[in-house]
């Protein structure tokens, strides 16, 4: 019973976090994807192109969490969701540093 709570509670706050993320961005969509044992990764895309991700202790929560906040959810990262996000500098360096094996951005 206590699980159920502390399920509950975890799938409250991470959806009160995923309405204010699209409110800050003008609507948002997600998709989730799993991670192991570290749980589900919830991404979200803006409707300005920001994006940003949350960490939900199980795909369930993660899922509960998306219908509280009445994220639209896509299958995949790929195709026309993926194409909506807008990256910078930030993003652009960072990545290269990490791909040549170099400093990443900080």
């Amino acid at each position: 019973m206590a699980d159920t709570k502390h399920a509950d509670r975890k799938a409250a706050k991470l959806a009160r976090e995923i309405t204010a993320f699209a409110k800050a961005h003008g609507g948002a969509e997600g998709q989730l994807a799993y991670i192991g044992q570290t749980g589900t990764r919830v991404v979200l895309v803006g409707d300005d192109g920001a994006w940003g991700d949350l960490v939900a202790p199980t795909h369930a929560v993660a899922a509960a969490a998306a219908e509280q906040a009445g994220l639209t959810l896509h299958d995949s990262f790929d195709g026309e969701f993926a194409a909506k996000v807008r990256t910078g500098p930030y993003e652009w360096s960072r990545m290269a540093g990490i791909q040549l094996g170099g400093r990443a951005a900080g």
